[in-house]
């Protein structure tokens, strides 16, 4: 990937799990100029859905004529920009939509085009940039929340095959005694195994620093299984460092044993993101100007 010069800002949006972001971000500098935030219903019908991403990206008022970079989860065919989302409980109504069409046409000023890229390689290219990752040349990148993300960078190019990289470059695709790993590291596994009583995962480490065993338990099953699967896979990858993000990445403090403790002897830095919600944002810009 080629480098950005320090004062290019670029054109970007993130799609989440409970907001959408438009922002001005320089991959330069690794800096983010301005956002522009709006609350997301990703059960909702494909027309709210996209009107609400149409108003933020046109409230950013960004310059005409740049090329936006799009970090959305998957299924998605980021080549062509067509939602590919079906039975993951969110954006489902978007199924088969050309969002890159919807968005050309609908935001204003007009961009000149837009680029897709999955919203975990995002991260991992911005943490790569400036964060948690910056100065290896082999990472290995995860996002936890709703779903478990994942990425893996060969000197700030994206990889999706070879030794260690599970299909698609997607840790989400490989299954944990016969179920998808999602079925037990995922925001619904760990509340699911948890109980009723948990509002949210913070919740649940809340419980768990007050020296609640269940909770313990719960976080630390999910994590050292995880360390468990990625570690033969990063060996096999080469990866020197990886990084950990999303939202349970605040549980920092419990998840970190956990994970250490699967990965064993695996010789890898473990580090939590540097960049906090910039990161994909930076990333995308990054990959917005190597595609301009």
């Amino acid at each position: 990937m080629s480098s950005a010069a320090p004062g290019h800002l670029g054109a970007v949006i993130e799609l989440g799990g409970t907001h959408v972001t438009a922002a001005l971000a320089d991959p330069g500098t690794a800096t983010v100029a301005r956002t522009v935030r709006r609350p997301l219903d990703t059960r909702g019908r494909a027309e709210h859905i996209l009107g609400a991403v149409v108003r933020c990206a046109t409230d950013l008022a960004a310059p005409e004529g740049l090329v936006w970079g799009v970090a959305v989860p998957g299924p998605f065919d980021h080549d062509k920009g067509i939602a590919r989302f079906e039975g993951v409980g969110k954006f489902d109504d978007l199924y088969g939509i050309d969002v890159r069409a919807v968005l050309l046409d609908g935001v204003w000023p007009r961009p000149a085009h837009a680029v897709f890229l999955n919203d975990a390689h995002a991260f991992l290219l911005g943490e790569w940039r400036a964060g948690a990752a910056h100065g290896h040349e082999r990472c290995a990148g995860i996002t936890l929340g709703t779903g478990v993300g994942s990425a893996f960078l060969v000197d700030g190019d994206l990889r999706r095959e070879g030794p260690g990289i599970p299909p698609q470059g997607r840790i989400d695709l490989v299954h944990v005694g016969g179920r998808p790993l999602e079925d037990s590291v995922s925001r619904r596994a760990l509340l699911a195994r948890y109980g009723d009583l948990a509002a949210d995962v913070s919740d649940i480490a809340e419980r768990a620093r007050a020296g609640e065993r269940r909770a313990r338990d719960v976080l630390d099953g999910a994590f050292t299984m995880l360390g468990a699967v990625l570690a033969p896979r990063l060996r096999d990858f080469g990866a020197t460092v990886l990084v950990v993000g999303g939202a349970m990445a605040a549980s920092w403090d419990l998840l970190r044993p956990a994970l250490r403790a699967g990965l064993g002897d695996t010789p890898v830095t473990l580090r939590a993101a540097g960049l906090g919600e910039h990161a994909a944002l930076v990333g995308a810009a990054a990959y917005a100007a190597a595609e301009s």
